[in-house]
């Protein structure tokens, strides 16, 4: 039976086996009974240490308790109010259990609770909780993660004792919930140094990549500790070894030297990758790209009014009925409302504004068709995307699962993302930083560049196919594009069928290396779709 995932946030991801255990494909995290339950519904551990152990279900009575010194973590009590951390004790006096704070825009709105030594529960709201410690720190130069709570007021007490004051430390709610890092982006952008303190054993390590795929390119560090974690550090090596170990944290790089048989798997990697064809009525392209491919950048370039909106949404709907995975679409001089009004029409297969008019039930059907699923994802730039880095709202959807983007187009993102730089610079950086993103989230991107102004006597809107120089901008877009297709619509011919048709045509593809004329497609206006066709010839 399919459930939702408490651990990661999945509405789906958890698998409940008919023993009783459970599995999250998403997180991989691993539940042995979901029948043992607290009474609020939150999976409790089994172990013989709950024996005779009743968790509180409100969280009042929980902030009512008191708290503890932790001796044998040489955790001081000052440290542990700092977090609102509580305790309770067994009758002799000994501690029983921990009940860690959660918050979501800074209010306590659920405790984790360690039955001591290590049973974890959960009472309250846990879902969408911000991180351990986050309602205590705004911005600030270092950001420490670490994987545990106890090990985050391990670093807090070793800064302390060492400076006198506790500097911005975090921890993750769980090992494998990184979902939470995506949802605090913004919080942890605040900062311009994250260091990640995770455990030293090969999960945690693991769990150093999967972070750092999701902070802020540039910003991360990572820390290497002589013991475990972060507490055991403390604890056997003292303030000052934890210490250095956050001031002598190593920026984190993906890259990585390989020889010999790993040469060999990516060779077998590189032969055995999927290509998804383009849709019937741009299959001429098939016969030149074979595809397009997770990883690679394939640039669309034309004149003004060629079709290139038209073109770009064949795609995407294609793409959408070929894959399941999500497809996300950035269109800096469309609105979404105007996005989505040319998509209904496509479903449909009629302009919704020709007459006569589409009942809402009919307009709603061909919205159901394309956006009911939430695959496709739009970024609303709401006229200026100035607010904030647009190569940063790019980097969210690849993560939020995009597995093929268009970026419509990219004059517009140099002169967003450009930081002060002009020219030819800021195109080498845009570019640059958009094929970062393709390799590390192993991505299709399809970008849409204007052409430079046509020279002699016949412009690009008369049928004038581009070549690779009329491309608009540095050569790093011509450069690190994989595919370059260029494409022409003579908009004043005579003929209204010579005038709907779309011709296409390859100019570079490092997959095949074929180039050359691809075919082309006509736009029926009564359908608001391009179809395959034998097309014309035009002078180039």
């Amino acid at each position: 039976m399919k459930a939702s995932c408490e651990a990661c946030g999945s509405s789906d991801g958890r698998e409940i086996y008919d023993d009783g255990h459970s599995y999250c494909f998403v997180c991989k995290d691993y539940i042995k009974d979901v029948n043992n339950t607290t009474p609020n519904g939150q999976v409790a551990p089994v172990s013989d240490d709950n024996v005779g152990f009743t968790a509180p279900t409100s969280l009042d009575d929980i902030a009512g308790y008191r708290s503890y010194p932790m001796g044998s973590r040489k955790i001081n009590r000052n440290v542990v109010d700092f977090f609102d951390v509580r305790m309770s004790t067994n009758e002799d006096g000994t501690p029983e259990a921990h009940y860690y704070p959660y918050t979501k825009n800074g209010k306590i709105t659920a405790y984790k609770i360690r039955k001591l030594p290590k049973d974890f529960r959960v009472v309250g709201d846990f879902k969408g909780v911000e991180l351990f410690g986050q309602s205590k720190f705004t911005s600030g130069r270092k950001l420490i993660i670490t994987e545990g709570e106890i090990d985050a007021m391990a670093v807090a007490e070793a800064s302390m004792r060492k400076y006198g004051k506790v500097y911005p430390v975090v921890s993750i709610p769980s090992a494998s919930n990184y979902k939470v890092l995506l949802d605090q982006r913004e919080w942890i952008k605040g900062f311009d140094e994250i260091i990640l303190l995770f455990d030293m054993d090969e999960a945690g390590q693991a769990a150093v990549e999967q972070a750092a795929k999701i902070l802020p390119t540039g910003k991360v560090k990572v820390g290497s500790l002589p013991e475990k974690d972060a507490s055991a550090t403390l604890v056997e090596h003292g303030v000052d070894t934890l210490n250095a170990a956050i001031w002598n944290a190593r920026t984190w790089s993906p890259a990585g030297v390989i020889m010999g048989e790993k040469i060999w798997d990516e060779f077998q990697k590189r032969q055995s990758v999927e290509s998804i064809p383009y849709p019937e009525c741009l299959s001429g392209l098939n016969d030149k790209l074979k595809g397009i491919r997770h990883g690679e950048i394939t640039l669309f370039t034309s004149g003004t009014g060629s079709g290139k909106s038209t073109v770009i949404k064949e795609i995407i709907l294609d793409l959408l009925d070929k894959t399941d995975d999500k497809v996300g679409l950035i269109s800096l001089e469309e609105s979404v409302g105007d996005t989505a009004e040319k998509f209904i029409s496509m479903a449909l297969k009629r302009p919704v504004m020709d007459p006569p008019p589409l009942s809402e039930e009919e307009l709603r059907a061909g919205f159901d068709q394309v956006f009911r699923d939430e695959r496709l994802v739009l970024l609303d730039h709401q006229g200026s995307v100035g607010d904030s880095s647009l190569i940063d709202k790019i980097e969210y959807m690849a993560q939020l699962g995009c597995k093929y983007m268009v970026l419509d187009h990219i004059t517009i993102a140099v002169s967003e993302g450009s930081e002060g730089l002009s020219g030819n610079e800021a195109v080498d950086k845009v570019m640059s930083d958009l094929l970062k993103i393709t390799k590390r989230y192993n991505i299709w991107l399809g970008l849409i560049s204007h052409l430079r102004k046509a020279q002699g006597s016949r412009s690009f809107e008369e049928g004038n196919l581009a070549s690779i120089d009329d491309i608009k901008g540095s050569g790093s877009i011509k450069q690190i594009s994989f595919d370059i297709i260029a494409f022409a619509r003579n908009l004043v011919a005579e003929s209204e069928v010579e005038r709907n048709t779309v011709t296409f045509r390859v100019l570079k593809s490092r997959f095949t290396g074929l180039t050359g004329d691809a075919g082309s497609a006509y736009y029926d206006p009564k359908t608001a779709r391009l179809n395959a066709s034998g097309g014309f010839s035009f002078e180039t």
